[in-house]
């Protein structure tokens, strides 16, 4: 029996790997994994599985092993498989793409706010994918296998900040098992509502999508429904009704920083989903209303920005690590609610 984590679908740091368990039934004959793997697992192709294997990502009773070792009875058999092939055609875009990082294996882009990653449904042109595309072929990039790269993960529409993308399904197969072993470092910083008691805490909690809206998530504190989530934050800055956090991902999943702070009461400020386009704290002030419009209109998205991201080169084995400047919306919005408060204060 084969069973299977599924494709896990988030915005807040998709991580683009599929998941297998596999007992290996009692009277199973000794066979070549790669070839009993690509019996087992739909919609794969043995080069996926020998890459998988290449990469150090098929596991035999805890063990790395090569796609030559034949299976036995009372196995069991762990693989992490990078993203399934994309049927949408990627065509290429002049559209600016501002690099931070680039050799013949990764690029590491600056997303801005508003850009969606991948061509979907209502977005099948002006997207991340398109644009390096674009980028590739106006710079001749020859290893680029795909002519428009592999995502790793990738952070939602209205999140600004660092995405990683491999230039070959090698290095992207070695990426997803680090975001898989949660061994990648992601810090991303925000501007929610409300003060906090403690000056750092941790937010755990299952999340699945909500049983009356598909479009969003919520946490199901009993671990009833949902996949397990962990973010951890510390608190950067205060300005009494509004808070500027530092949070760092254990686990990615769909809206994660945006539905875990929603649970614990804090929504991440002009996030229109989660609630946070509303004023949630402050005075009754016709003035004080006015402020925060003014603030909604400069920042019309969540305040939300992936702002580090370190992980180990998949072929070299360096440790890199990257820094992305907050972006100007949510650095005047910041700036007003500094001077509000000082104001308040005075």
């Amino acid at each position: 029996m084969t069973e299977k984590e599924p494709y896990l679908i988030t915005n807040d740091g998709l991580e683009l790997f599929e998941h297998f368990r596999i007992p290996v039934d009692p009277g199973q004959e000794p066979l070549r994994i790669d070839k009993f793997l690509f019996q087992r697992i739909a919609n794969t192709s043995r080069n996926k599985i020998q890459l998988a294997a290449a990469a150090g990502n098929i596991l035999v009773n805890d063990k790395a092993v090569k796609s030559n070792y034949k299976v036995k009875p009372g196995d069991v058999i762990s693989v992490v498989l990078s993203h399934p092939p994309r049927d949408t055609e990627i065509l290429p875009e002049d559209i600016p793409v501002q690099v931070v990082y680039e050799d013949k294996d990764v690029i590491v882009v600056n997303k801005p706010a508003g850009m969606v990653v991948h061509p979907a449904h209502a977005n099948y042109t002006g997207t991340l994918l398109n644009a390096l595309a674009g980028y590739f072929k106006k710079n001749n990039t020859k290893e680029v296998e795909n002519g428009f790269g592999y995502l790793v993960h990738r952070i939602d529409k209205d999140t600004s900040g660092l995405l990683l993308v491999a230039k070959n399904e090698l290095a992207q197969t070695k990426l997803a098992k680090q975001f898989f072993d949660h061994r990648v470092k992601r810090t991303y910083q925000a501007l929610v509502w409300g003060d906090f008691d403690e000056n750092e805490g941790t937010i755990t909690g299952n999340l699945g999508r909500h049983p009356k809206d598909r479009r969003m998530m919520t946490v199901f504190p009993d671990g009833s429904y949902g996949k397990h989530a962990v973010t951890h934050y510390r608190v950067i800055e205060r300005f009494g009704y509004v808070t500027l956090v530092e949070c760092r991902l254990e686990t990615g999943r769909t809206h994660q920083i945006r539905a875990h702070f929603r649970y614990i009461g804090h929504p991440l400020f002009s996030d229109e989903r989660y609630g946070g386009n509303q004023i949630l704290k402050g005075t009754l002030f016709t003035k004080y209303k006015q402020f925060v419009q003014n603030c909604f209109k400069i920042l019309p998205r969540q305040a939300l920005h992936a702002q580090t991201l370190g992980f180990e080169h998949p072929v070299s084995g360096k440790m890199l690590e990257f820094s992305s400047p907050m972006p100007e919306d949510m650095q005047m919005v910041i700036e007003k609610w500094r001077k509000y408060t000082a104001q308040k204060e005075a």
